[in-house]
């Protein structure tokens, strides 16, 4: 596996152009990543020549329509599915509480039970323990107080009478940052009958997912954070997508991508994410060269980021372990972990990311929808937490400038 050329991924990016952002250490991705170059480059194209309705036979709405087709397909294939089985909506928590609501639909009337986590963002939680409404059990699968960590024997303890419809669960918390065996937990939860609902949100943007070989009924992410425009992305299997209550437009049952899109879509911003595909594609090429199979490109990225990554984040790891005026959330290991760094104060974490902004890095405090991980571990959520979130393209001179500006505003106190 070949080192990532960190020249060559900046350049992808405007934001490393000029501006402040250039001025900044930028730690605030896992808020949202930067767009690549190819993604702004479509949406400009688009709104300047495209911006019609789409798929008509003149010329604007052909190229339109073609664009937005390409932009479903291409990502899909990275993604090794179908194109069908992906869908765009507004943004990942209105994708969840449409398939939330399809879910209700499709379970109501039975006696049965769902299970979610406390260790999610509030988009994959939120919207099903409302099932409860509906007679549905709810039943949490608890992390560990101490470590945030999800215990595979406790979500077998809760199968085990064999009523669980659903298990919902983050493939990463996006403050706890452990990467949770999705492929494991989705094949216990098969093994017991039983649909997987993963909120990929906080690990996509370190490698996009490999659809089939993970084995989830669905799966939820932002491509906003996958450093492109604002939309959700929801990856459904074709054969749980018909088993549930359409959604959207009677007229647009039949069609997998429109059941679950109550919405019109954003014309615009879909073939925008064309653009996500131009970038690892590219990353691709520059790194290995070109490859005809779509899937192993993406698999390949996806590698070669969480190898820039893992390499990156250790100093900082290393250095927030190390303090004892401060608890590091997840694991110290970084190849268990996403680079999503949060750690908890004796005191209010939004003034100490504003002193951080003074030494030139962007970071941010409070609990990131993250409420229920927060106080399951014992944090104050008055207080929250203060997060560091680096991907890929996160420079080792950014770690080494948000060590020292760390260095002298945790001595502050």
């Amino acid at each position: 596996m070949r080192d990532m050329d960190m020249g060559f991924v900046r350049a992808q990016f405007a934001a490393f152009d000029g501006g402040s952002t250039r001025d900044y250490a930028f730690f605030e991705n896992a808020g949202g990543s930067y767009p690549a170059r190819a993604v702004t480059d479509r949406l400009h194209r688009f709104y300047t020549t495209r911006k019609v309705q789409p798929y008509a036979a003149y010329p604007a709405s052909r190229a339109g329509g073609e664009e937005m087709d390409a932009a479903r397909a291409r990502l899909a294939a990275l993604m090794n599915m179908t194109p069908e089985e992906l869908s765009f909506g507004p943004s990942t928590s209105a994708n969840t509480y449409v398939l939330a609501n399809a879910v209700r639909m499709w379970l109501r009337g039975q006696s049965c039970a769902i299970v979610v986590t406390n260790q999610d963002h509030e988009a994959n939680s939120g919207a099903w323990r409302r099932l409860v409404d509906e007679g549905i059990e709810v039943r949490e699968w608890k992390i560990d107080p101490q470590t945030g960590r999800l215990d595979l024997a406790d979500l077998r303890a809760l199968l085990a009478d064999g009523r669980v419809k659903l298990v919902a669960f983050p493939h990463c918390s996006n403050v706890v940052a452990q990467i949770n065996d999705v492929a494991e937990i989705a094949a216990l939860a098969r093994k017991h009958g039983a649909r997987s609902v993963v909120d990929g949100v906080a690990f996509a943007p370190h490698g996009l997912p490999d659809f089939a070989a993970i084995g989830v009924d669905v799966y939820l992410f932002s491509s906003y954070k996958t450093y492109g425009p604002h939309q959700g992305i929801m990856l459904t299997r074709a054969e749980f997508a018909a088993e549930l209550p359409a959604q959207g437009h009677y007229f647009n049952a039949g069609t997998l991508y429109k059941r679950l899109t109550p919405a019109g879509p954003d014309h615009a911003q879909i073939a925008a994410c064309a653009g996500i595909a131009d970038y690892i594609d590219a990353l691709h090429d520059h790194h290995f060269g070109p490859n005809p199979d779509a899937a192993a490109r993406g698999r390949m990225v996806h590698d070669l980021m969480r190898r820039a990554e893992v390499q990156m984040m250790a100093p900082l790891l290393e250095y927030l372990a190390a303090r004892n005026d401060l608890r590091l959330l997840g694991p110290r290991n970084a190849e268990d972990r996403a680079p999503t760094l949060a750690v908890a104060l004796d005191y209010a974490a939004a003034p100490v990311a504003e002193a951080l902004a003074d030494h030139g890095i962007a970071a941010s405090g409070g609990d990131f929808y993250a409420v229920r991980p927060i106080e399951a571990m014992g944090i104050d959520r008055a207080q929250g937490v203060l997060r560091l979130s680096a991907v890929h393209y996160t420079s080792h001179e950014d770690i080494d400038r948000a060590i020292k500006a760390l260095d002298v505003v945790l001595s502050k106190g």
